[in-house]
């Protein structure tokens, strides 16, 4: 069916093509001589007509002008024309001197042929375009009211948006105009719609021009401005939507289609982060990279991340069989070409994790396997010794052993001055893997940050969980605060630091600044269209095992000093020397493995002096954070 209208369409345009040359040609010749042409130059015009046919079909055809649709015609099919225009006008009058030597063929007419031509042909296509952009919508508006939209952002996105609603009638929205706060674009016209004030005329230009929605088109910009246009718009009471930010928009395209509900990530982000491709690339591209825990919420973005730099092969280290199987699945649809190898196994597993060094010789390590839950390790510390330390201490074993190139380890803030189980397990892995380097040609290297926004398990799926269900959310308690970061921002960060030292440091990453769990509940609550403490209630369920009121990056005695990123920096960490070191962690996993758990606490508390259990320590102190320090 689709070939039979093509076909169809395309006899339409041959036809219409055709009878534009010859009009062109008539038209050239009647205003030459004043709308009266002598009879003696008619027979002359018939025998050009087959000519100008013949020549300036087959130019058009080979030019593509036969194909694509006058409702999208743009420059790039206006310079098309323009091509095939002028030569097939200049072969015509190549012809007319060849054969004619121009006998009743005046020059004018060879000229005003091509002018009209060229005028005609795009002509009827931009006025094809223009009568459905603009007098379409409008006719169908008569019928049904079309929204009425809102831009803010007259930039490119927020123009390649307006020329998309205004060309596409099934989206039934109509632009009203822009807001933009750049004073250079105050009162200027994009794509036809004016820029009718700044952020702050916003409520009353919704008031005063019945605006039904508006499309927030900024993906550059930060959090805070976000925060800032999207409480403007909760004040109009009015829908409003977003663009993706530049890190979702990977590939540069715009389009109404990717225009979302506004969510956290859009209020919490920080400014998009720079990425030094080249000093990735160079230790990822052609290498053999191996991800651990490659199922979970950050090895899996790791995945995604690494497979981007063309490395010779990928292997998937994971515990759980269905979280291995989506991620494979997803890499081999997106990138078929790349070697992908999913390995189940356990990394306390020695003889497991051996064999697979062995087997598959990995150059770079990604280790994001871990226990992670505070409350869950608080009851369970034997099991949090044998996942964090132990399958560490394994790993990085293996790791020196066959002489992997890069070996980086996904840290935790808890690991300092560590409250729980689980932070201090992170923090003894830190310093296993710092005083191997000492001694490896392996380069160990560990990345430290916050919470991440969406993982599995934290705290926005269940506070939307929550939400749907009616409430209460529950928050700990109300002056709580965490450190968060997106899943691409960490995983991105993460990279950045593999590619980066000599090997035995410890990379924090700037996490801007702390955020109120409260604050996350309320934002949730009202992205969900909805009241927070009216239409759902906050219970305050006070902090559980573990938990700290506050996070902290850094441990009291440990300076930072600056890298070539902004947004990265170095904590000058002190450990232990490898052999006492050893010794003390092989302490632990004894006791772990006798399930000793009054011996486990006290061996953590010996290898880590400042883990303190809540129930013994007064509320942490916030300290400045470590981006603070580095760019005074």
């Amino acid at each position: 069916m689709k070939e039979i209208v093509y076909r169809n369409r395309l006899l339409v345009v041959f036809v219409m093509t055709s009878l534009i040359l010859v009009s062109s040609l008539l038209l050239a010749y009647a205003i030459r001589f004043d709308f009266s042409i002598p009879s003696v130059y008619w027979p002359r015009i018939i025998s050009l007509i087959p000519a100008v046919l013949a020549i300036k079909l087959v130019i058009f055809w080979k030019f593509g002008c036969f194909r694509g649709w006058w409702r999208y015609v743009s420059m790039p099919d206006l310079v098309q024309i323009i091509k095939a225009s002028f030569l097939g006008s200049f072969i015509f009058i190549v012809y007319a001197v060849l054969v004619y030597r121009l006998d009743q063929i005046p020059r004018s007419v060879l000229i005003l042929d091509g002018v009209f031509c060229f005028l005609v042909i795009g002509g009827i296509r931009f006025a094809t375009r223009a009568f459905r952009e603009h007098y379409l919508p409008l006719r169908q508006g008569t019928e049904f009211r079309q929204a009425q939209a809102l831009i803010v952002g007259a930039g490119d996105a927020g123009q390649l948006i307006a020329r998309e609603i205004r060309s596409n009638s099934q989206l039934d929205l109509h632009v009203l105009g822009f807001i933009d706060d750049d004073p250079v674009k105050k009162k200027g016209i994009f794509q036809g719609f004016s820029v009718l004030g700044s952020q702050a005329d916003l409520n009353n230009i919704v008031q005063e021009r019945g605006v039904d929605e508006i499309i927030i088109a900024i993906p550059s910009a930060s959090g805070k401005v976000i925060k800032s246009i999207v409480e403007r718009c909760r004040a109009s009471k009015v829908r409003f939507r977003i663009l993706p930010g530049v890190g979702e928009l990977i590939d540069g395209r715009v389009s109404i289609q990717q225009v979302r509900d506004v969510d956290l990530n859009d209020l919490l982000g920080r400014e998009p982060i720079l990425l030094d491709d080249v000093q990735i690339s160079h230790y990822l591209q052609g290498k053999r990279v191996m991800v651990t825990g490659a199922g979970g919420s950050i090895g899996s973005e790791i995945c995604r991340q690494v497979a981007k730099f063309n490395p010779q092969k990928l292997i998937l280290f994971e515990n759980a069989e269905t979280p291995l199987f989506l991620i494979e699945q997803e890499l081999i649809e997106q990138l078929p070409h790349l070697p992908i190898v999913p390995i189940i196994g356990d990394v306390r597993n020695r003889s497991r994790v051996n064999v697979i060094f062995d087997e598959q010789m990995p150059q770079v390590v990604f280790h994001a396997a871990a226990y992670k839950h505070v409350p869950m390790m608080e009851n369970n510390p034997a099991e949090a010794v044998n996942n964090n330390v132990y399958g560490t201490l394994l790993l990085a074993d293996a790791a020196d052993h066959i002489g992997v190139e890069k070996f980086v380890m996904v840290s935790t803030d808890k690991a300092v001055r560590p409250t729980n189980i689980m932070g201090t397990t992170k923090r003894i892995a830190e310093m296993y893997v710092q005083s191997l380097n000492r001694k490896s040609k392996t380069s160990f290297v560990t990345t430290r940050f916050g919470n991440v926004l969406g993982s599995n398990g934290s705290v926005i799926p269940t506070f939307k969980e929550q939400i749907a269900k009616g409430g209460p959310v529950t928050v700990t308690d109300p002056e709580v605060t965490r450190f968060f970061m997106t899943i691409p921002e960490a995983t991105q960060l993460v990279l950045q630091a593999g590619s980066m030292g000599s090997g035995g440091e410890i990379y924090l990453f700037d996490m801007g600044e702390a955020v109120k769990i409260q604050f996350l509940a309320e934002e949730l609550i009202r992205l969900s269209g909805m009241e927070p403490h009216e239409d759902i209630e906050i219970a305050y369920t006070g902090l559980r095992p573990g938990e700290k009121l506050y996070e902290e990056l850094l441990l009291g005695d440990e300076g930072v000093l600056p890298t070539p990123h902004q947004k990265i920096c170095i904590a000058q960490s002190k450990t232990l020397a490898h052999a006492e070191l050893l010794t003390n962690i092989e302490a632990l996993l004894g006791a772990a493995k006798a399930l000793d758990l009054v011996a486990v606490r006290e061996k953590l508390q010996l290898l880590v002096p400042e883990y303190c259990p809540t129930g013994n320590k007064p509320r942490a102190k916030v300290i400045p954070h470590p981006a603070t320090v580095v760019h005074e």
